[in-house]
């Protein structure tokens, strides 16, 4: 399998700790993780084939993970390979079957009647960039505050290839994003997210707390910053352009397809990790290096999606 081409400047250190430590030796409490459960696969393929497909999506991205561990700041240049027929396929059974359809009415179980041809033909499409990405439909489901939620609910296909190039994404910033995000990241929790809080209150020196909320983060993030943050590390055009389409597609509402120049469409399966990395760079690194450089006592933060805690 081709490994993945980068360019860049060399290593750097990487800071993963939630709260500032009174010694190297003490252990974060951010650091704990859960093992990620697996997906189910497809009951019409055969357990051997399965397996192989499953072998060869996992040795890619286990590639993918180990260069992006080496080398913090260089730039993959040469990642859609990755997307193939496998990982599509993979994605496809990760995908709930009950889903609710998107714009075209397509469901999984129409799509599976002739899967592999499916697959085979949207592979192609992707890889030679004729593949167009559909406007998302909206919901509505209701809030505890008694408000409304406005979910986007994409087409079948296009959370196939969402769901394809987050696993590719998730592979690289995993090495990357730092230990106090954990919002809608693989092995992590809101559980974990309590747990990791509960214990640095209690053992650092904290009297003040900042509990803050972005407001209507998913419908207001930029996306041409977003598209800047995510070349920081992402150098293959092919990739960057199938995240425009997904950000330019648009919502179809009343029968009307309104497109914004902001949001990331809450609900899709690319938004959380898109929203993750725009977090990333203007709030993770930004408190982490706060925390280094200019707190003067203690501080600690835990960030979930949207939402986050600092206490000082």
């Amino acid at each position: 399998m081709p490994k993945p081409m980068m360019h860049g400047r060399g290593k750097s250190d990487e800071a993963v700790v939630a709260v500032k430590p009174a010694n190297k030796a003490e252990a974060s409490a951010a650091e704990l993780v859960e093992r990620r459960a697996e997906a189910e696969g497809n009951a019409g393929q055969s357990g051997t084939s399965r397996m192989q497909s499953r072998g060869a999506v996992t040795q890619g991205l286990e590639r993918i993970r180990q260069v992006a561990r080496e080398r913090k700041k260089e730039r993959f240049t040469a990642l859609l390979h990755h997307v193939s027929v496998d990982m599509l396929r993979e994605a496809f059974g990760e995908l709930k079957q009950n889903a609710a359809p998107g714009v075209d009415g397509l469901t999984c179980r129409d799509y599976e009647t002739d899967l592999e041809r499916n697959l085979e033909d949207l592979h192609s499409r992707v890889h030679r960039g004729a593949y167009r990405a559909l406007p998302s439909r909206r919901v509505y489901i209701p809030k505890a505050d008694g408000r409304q939620r406005p979910l986007a609910v994409a087409a079948l296909e296009d959370k196939i290839v969402q769901r394809a190039v987050a696993a590719v994404l998730n592979a690289i910033y995993e090495e990357d994003f730092l230990g106090f995000s954990y919002g809608f990241r693989p092995g992590r929790s809101a559980h974990d997210a309590m747990d990791a809080l509960v214990v640095a209150i209690e053992t650092r020196k904290v009297n003040l707390i900042l509990d803050a909320d972005i407001r209507s983060f998913f419908d207001s993030v930029s996306q041409s910053w977003l598209v800047r943050f995510v070349e920081h590390r992402i150098g293959d055009r092919r990739i960057i352009r199938v995240i425009q389409k997904w950000l330019k597609a648009g919502v179809l509402e009343d029968g009307v397809v309104n497109v914004s120049d902001k949001g990331t469409g809450q609900g899709a399966v690319i938004s959380p990790l898109l929203a993750n990395i725009y977090l990333h760079y203007v709030l993770d690194l930004w408190a982490e290096r706060w925390r280094r450089r200019q707190a003067t006592g203690d501080m600690i933060i835990v960030r979930y999606a949207d939402d986050f805690i600092v206490g000082f």
